[in-house]
């Protein structure tokens, strides 16, 4: 994968006006962090840096395969990656150096871009299992994403809340979304617990395979989390097949994060060319169709990049 670099040749002094924004005629490029393939991050990923190839001149955009929300953040702050997704949590978690979720340090060139879309935990078990409840997890065989993942933050969260940890499973491992529906379609695990947009394509996947068990998480669980970012919602009966009634879980909120170190100029044209193309993101993933300009900076974790702020400035959400 290839990270940020100006590209080798003459420079050329001439700018091109775009939406207002003076961008030297530069190659530059736009690494975008998501996160697997079977996730939400990685599609919208993909589609961001077709926007921004497109849109934005002199621009080479790519989108990179990761382990999600907390490797983005580290790679952000070290400069190899321009734009990342991550769940409020671990940008939070980052920006406040919290050992304890994998920052040894505050991550302090951390800036937002935008506030996107909720993840929902999801919970899932092979209904074989005997699982139907969050205390039936126990004794079983669990993938909690892969290890310091957002997910996996997730999942220590909600464990905790619900009066358990990882040694109340007789199995714990750490994969990626893909990877833990393959073993539960091969019985070697009996359920998985993945932080993502509703719909997401490995659930879906699990569902058409086997029959599944989405895992209540009540209202009461969610709010012993302690964090203003966890927040009880509903997984809508007829999410996955096989799933007929409305499912309580938490959701938490997904922010595109980047670092103080992208010119205000590119920060600002990513941000106005993000919300010119929403529909484009829509079609990315149904999960996305919530995002609002008016709701883009609603609970930041970080300060708001000032090239991101020019735009909203212009568009009235910052007054």
């Amino acid at each position: 994968m290839r990270f940020i670099k100006v590209l080798a040749g003459t420079a050329l002094t001439v700018a091109t006006l775009v939406g207002g924004t003076a961008i030297a005629q530069k190659a530059q490029f736009v690494n975008i962090l998501t996160g697997g393939q079977s996730g939400v991050y990685y599609p919208l990923g993909v589609a961001l840096s077709q926007i921004y190839a497109r849109d934005i001149p002199n621009v080479k955009a790519t989108a990179q395969v990761t382990k999600a929300s907390a490797e983005n953040m580290n790679l952000l702050q070290a400069g190899r990656g321009e734009l990342a997704l991550a769940l409020a949590d671990s940008v939070s978690d980052a920006w406040n150096g919290n050992e304890e979720a994998g920052f040894t340090k505050k991550l302090d060139k951390l800036r937002g871009l935008s506030a996107t879309y909720n993840n929902y935990i999801q919970i899932v078990a092979n209904a074989e299992s005997g699982v139907k409840t969050l205390e039936d997890l126990r004794g079983k065989r669990i993938s909690v994403g892969a290890a310091r993942s957002g997910t996996e933050l997730n999942a220590r969260a909600i464990l905790k809340a619900a009066g358990m940890s990882y040694a109340d499973f007789s199995k714990v491992e750490y994969l990626p979304f893909g990877e833990s529906v393959e073993l539960m379609k091969n019985r070697q695990l009996d359920a998985t617990l993945q932080s993502a947009g509703l719909g997401v394509s490995s659930i879906r996947d699990l569902a058409t395979s086997v029959r599944i068990v989405v895992v209540a998480i009540p209202a009461e669980v969610v709010e012993k989390v302690g964090d203003e970012a966890y927040q009880p919602a509903v997984i809508p009966a007829g999410t996955y097949a096989g799933q007929d009634v409305d499912m309580p879980t938490a959701a938490i909120p997904n922010f595109l994060v980047t670092h103080s170190d992208v010119s205000d100029d590119l920060a600002y044209a990513m941000t106005k060319a993000l919300y010119d193309n929403l529909e484009a993101l829509f079609s990315a993933h149904n999960a996305v169709k919530t995002m609002k300009l008016e709701n883009a900076v609603n609970g930041m974790p970080v300060p708001v990049h000032p090239g991101a702020e020019r735009y909203y400035r212009e568009q009235g959400v910052i007054q």
